[in-house]
Parts: C-alpha cells; structure tokens; sequence
C-alpha cells in the first residue's frame, strides 16, 4: 500500500539544493490507518505487556527507587542513542560525588533526566499546558543547558534549515520541512494530540513520534524529545501511572530497522509498517522493564533479609540499606545526611554493609571513600552498564 504522507519541497543551503520533506497532517489519509489482524494482535500483546509493566511498578517496596533508577537508564540509553559515552555508572557515581571522567557526556544525560522531571511537572499541573511548541520548548530548554547545548539555541525552535547525515543537505539523509514550516507542523500535530481520535491511544504514541521526528523542529535534541515524547503520551492518555515505558533500548537494538521504518513513512506512507514495529518495540521495552523489575526486587529482598538477620544488624544498617536503591554511591558523609547521624554511626553501617558483600570500596583510598552497591547497579544496568 502506498498512500502519500507528505511533499517533497526544494530548499536551497549554501547554494546547495536538497528536497525537504514536509509531513502532512496527522492522521494518516488517503487511505487512512486500519490495523489488521497482525496489527491488532501485536497491539493486544503490547497492550498486555504494559498492563504487567504497571504491576511490576505497583509491587515493588518503594515506587521512588524504581522510577529513580529507570528514569537514569533510559536517561543513558537515550543519550547513547546520540552519540554520548556515559554509562550508568558514570551518572549515579556523579550524582553521589560531583565526580566523573566524562563531564561532558554525564551532563546530557542529567539534562535529560531533569527535562523529564520538567515535562512531568508541567502536565502535572491543574490546567496543565498542551503539548505543542511552547511547552516542547521548555523541555528542549532544559535538555540542552550547558556546554554542549549553548551554541544549539536551547529553547527555540530552529529557524533556519537542519538536516540528518551527510556534510550539506543535498548529500543528507533526511531534510526536515524548511524553517518557515515548522511551526505550522507543530501547531497540527498539537491540535491532533489534543484532539480525539479512533486509533488506540498506544498506536497514536507511535505516530506522534513520527511526526515529531519528520518535523525536527529544534536544531539538536530532537531524537531524545521524541522518544522522551513516547513517554509522556503513554502517561497523558492512561497507558501507564508512572514514567516506566522507555522505548530507547528496544529502538538502539533495531537501530538500522527503526531508521528505515522512519524513512518509509516519509517516501511511501507506510504507517503500517511502522505501526508494526513500534508496537513490536512496546512489547520487547516493556518485558525489559519486568524482567529488570523481578531481578531487582528479588536482589533487594535477599539482602535486606540478610541485613536484619545478621547478629551485628544495626537500624542505622537497615534504614541505610533502604535508601540505597536512589543512592547506589554512598560515602560516610551522605550515610550521615541520610540517616541524620554523625559519622561513627554512619561509617559503622557502612562497614556492615561492606562485610556482608551488599557494599563494596570503590576508590582504593584511606580517604575519601566511595561505596557501591554493585550487585544492584549490575541488575538495573544489564547490557548497559
């Protein structure tokens, strides 16, 4: 089937000339989207997946330390996705001492996390704003703070023309619709989300992603917010109570296929094809979140059995333990801040941890130490240490 998602429009950059693509209206048309059988029986599988995504959260010990370390790996992968080198590790070691060796890549990835925490906020609201170009402004603001993001006018949709791959946009890629298109994209897509629809709100998630990747309305950032844009949809439209479906692993292990899809959207109108895959991808993230959040709580369980049945277990030790899913990095001074304690009673539940194999040293040193709780990082890291 091949229906027409768009115009091709010439543009000229430099004295270069390329064909930018300029999406149409959601949603698509000319036919419009039905989902056959395959389709539907992917979509109640994802939607099936999801449902057991949203027990697994609701059954852990503290919904604090599940979206605290799931917010970060996405945060890393997303960010991976981009280019950047940070691994967990580096970003909750930084977290814990203002310390890393890749400065520059740990700041992306905590730009992302407080864009999230930002967007969440602002939906959150009473009178909570639309998701269009003011408020992806906003997030893209925050994404893009600091070194890396100054010179990449944080904030602002682009006004001038950007492309994807190749030196000039005639050897690029992917050219998105000129500047003087974007915002006109942005306000429809904003009307669409906004607006009802038939299609499932979790195949609508998957188009809205499409979009928003066609229009690339900001001049870097724009695959992390349209990812991050999948997220905030599921929450919006009641996929999910919490932020706990992140699609960037599924999408980094089919980076070639997800590419290709994107593009056959753009020159043949197959969003049945694409619907396919993003809902083979919900499938694939969601049975990584519970897996991920099995092996976690079932970590966490053993150890803390193994704390309180120690015969030198303290409630320093204890309450300790608890607060190391959101603080897998600890020094005696944190313990103190922790637990409101001076620092012989903190270091004492420190040393317990480490003599039961919960906390191992990290840095070598006599002083200054750094503690991990390396089982854990491992569990929630998986490949992506």
């Amino acid at each position: 089937m091949t229906r027409v998602a768009g115009e091709f429009r010439t543009v000229t950059v430099d004295g270069n000339e390329a064909r930018a693509f300029v999406p149409s209206p959601l949603p698509p048309a000319d036919p419009p989207l039905t989902l056959d059988a395959a389709t539907e029986e992917l979509h109640t599988g994802a939607a099936i997946a999801l449902a057991k995504l949203e027990l697994a959260g609701a059954m852990v010990p503290s919904a604090d330390w599940f979206l605290y370390g799931f917010v970060r790996k996405e945060a890393v992968i997303t960010s991976q996705i981009e280019g950047t080198q940070a691994t967990l590790r580096d970003v909750l070691e930084f977290e814990a001492t203002q310390s890393t060796e890749r400065p520059d890549d740990v700041e992306e990835v905590s730009n992302y996390v407080e864009a999230l925490n930002y967007a969440r906020r602002e939906l959150a609201r009473k009178n909570p704003p639309a998701i269009g170009a003011a408020f992806l402004s906003g997030v893209h603001k925050r994404l893009m703070q600091g070194a890396r993001g100054a010179d990449k006018a944080p904030g602002q949709i682009r006004s001038t023309q950007n492309w994807i791959g190749g030196p000039t946009p005639d050897k690029a890629i992917y050219v998105p619709p000129p500047h003087d298109e974007v915002n006109d994209a942005l306000q429809a897509l904003e009307q669409w989300i906004d607006a009802d629809d038939s299609l499932p709100p979790l195949v609508r998630a998957g188009l809205a992603h499409v979009q928003f990747e066609s229009i690339h309305p900001f001049l870097d950032g724009n695959g992390r917010i349209g990812r991050l844009l999948i997220t905030l949809l599921a929450e919006k439209w009641g996929l999910l109570d919490q932020p706990i479906l992140y699609l960037s692993i599924a999408f980094k292990r089919r980076q070639q296929e997800y590419y290709e899809r994107l593009m056959a959207v753009r020159t043949r109108g197959n969003w049945e094809r694409w619907t396919q895959f993003f809902l083979e991808c919900v499938s694939e993230a969601a049975e990584d979140g519970i897996a991920t959040a099995k092996a976690i709580h079932a970590v966490l369980r053993r150890d803390r059995d193994r704390i309180v049945g120690h015969e030198r277990a303290t409630v320093a030790a204890i309450q300790l333990f608890d607060h190391l899913p959101t603080h897998p990095f600890v020094t005696v001074a944190k313990a103190s801040e922790l637990l409101d304690l001076t620092a012989p009673p903190a270091r004492k539940a420190i040393e317990l941890l480490e003599d039961l194999g919960v906390l191992c040293e990290t840095t070598g040193k006599q002083r200054d130490r750094v503690y991990l709780y390396q089982e854990y990082l491992h569990t929630l890291a998986g490949e992506n240490v």
